[in-house]
């Protein structure tokens, strides 16, 4: 026989089926901007609902924002935290601008704490850190966890927006389907990155706008004044989103509050929609139409159908590009 595993063994623990919720839930943002230097990642950050920001460094001096002290320590970062979680306020919106200049904090938490080697040493560098071999880097990653364990509190005791802001560096990204080749990456260790990257809902690239022409035997890059963020992911930067926004818009909070609304929930005719509009013309037409007419009202089914729809299309561009080689 089946038992029910709570306190009183009635069936009315929180698990219970009475507690279960259906629908989309609409939560206070999780966002990851970064990008290029003075792109204005700072400044989109000021545009969100009553923002206070943690600064170790001085990208706010010029914005009208309110900002804690510049914290010393990675614990002055997490008590900032824990403030906003305890005391009555009327901020809505946390930025941490930037982490990269939070992660040197972070390293130098974890080499203090470290314990020294067999030899009595007391270790200098994360690498010497926790006994060395990538250790001190692991020990790191579980410091960024507990920073997003008490953001997670933040947002369930007080609703509040959670804003990560940081800077980007090129990177030669390791191709295992082929040559390897540059790209965008966050400017922090990489296993921390992609934690933080996963408990975010966008993970957003801001960059200037630049078109390549051609001057004689090289290219020329020309740069205008807009600023755009991307929210998809390229072979040039990583990105992505939860809120089906458009894959770029200009760097403005307001634009990107906009597009996130417009999909909350999101719209399954228009996903649909935009799948057909792009399929048009392609050897995928026909699939596409049969598999829409399958969607009915279902959100989860739509999305599947634009993602594989722009799959294939990109799958049959490389070939081209391979046969025209």
């Amino acid at each position: 026989m089946a038992t029910t595993n709570n306190a009183n063994g009635n069936g009315k623990g929180r698990m219970a089926l009475g507690n279960v919720k259906a629908g989309k839930l609409v939560s206070p943002l999780r966002v990851l901007l970064y990008g290029v230097e003075k792109v204005g990642k700072s400044t989109f950050a000021a545009g969100a609902p009553k923002p206070i920001f943690i600064c170790p460094e001085d990208g706010t001096a010029e914005l009208d924002v309110a900002r804690f002290p510049e914290p010393a320590t990675w614990e002055d970062v997490l008590e900032a935290v824990e403030t906003l979680t305890t005391e009555p306020h009327e901020y809505e919106t946390i930025v941490l601008d930037t982490l990269d200049w939070i992660e040197p904090m972070v390293l130098a938490h974890v080499i203090r704490n470290s314990p020294p080697s067999k030899s009595g040493k007391k270790p200098t560098t994360i690498e010497e850190a926790n006994g060395g071999y990538g250790k001190g880097y692991e020990a790191a990653v579980d410091q960024w966890r507990r920073l997003l364990d008490r953001l997670a509190k933040l947002r369930a005791t007080r609703s509040m927006n959670v804003v990560f802001l940081a800077h980007s560096w090129i990177k030669s990204f390791n191709n295992p389907a082929g040559e390897n080749f540059d790209r965008y990456e966050l400017m922090i260790n990489r296993k921390a990155a992609g934690v933080i990257k996963q408990w975010c809902d966008d993970v957003l690239f801001a960059r200037h706008d630049v078109e390549t022409r051609q001057d004689g035997q090289r290219s020329k890059g020309i740069s205008s004044s807009a600023r755009f963020l991307h929210t998809t992911h390229s072979a040039a930067w990583d990105a992505g989103n939860r809120h089906d926004l458009p894959e770029r818009m200009p760097l403005s909070w307001t634009e990107f509050w906009s597009a996130v609304r417009e999909a909350r929930p999101a719209d399954p005719e228009k996903l649909v929609a935009e799948a057909l509009r792009l399929a048009a013309g392609s050897l995928v037409e026909e699939k596409a139409t049969a598999a829409a007419a399958r969607v009915g009202g279902d959100v989860s089914k739509a999305a599947q159908l634009l993602d594989w729809v722009k799959g294939r299309l990109s799958m049959q561009a490389e070939q081209q590009q391979e046969n025209a080689a």
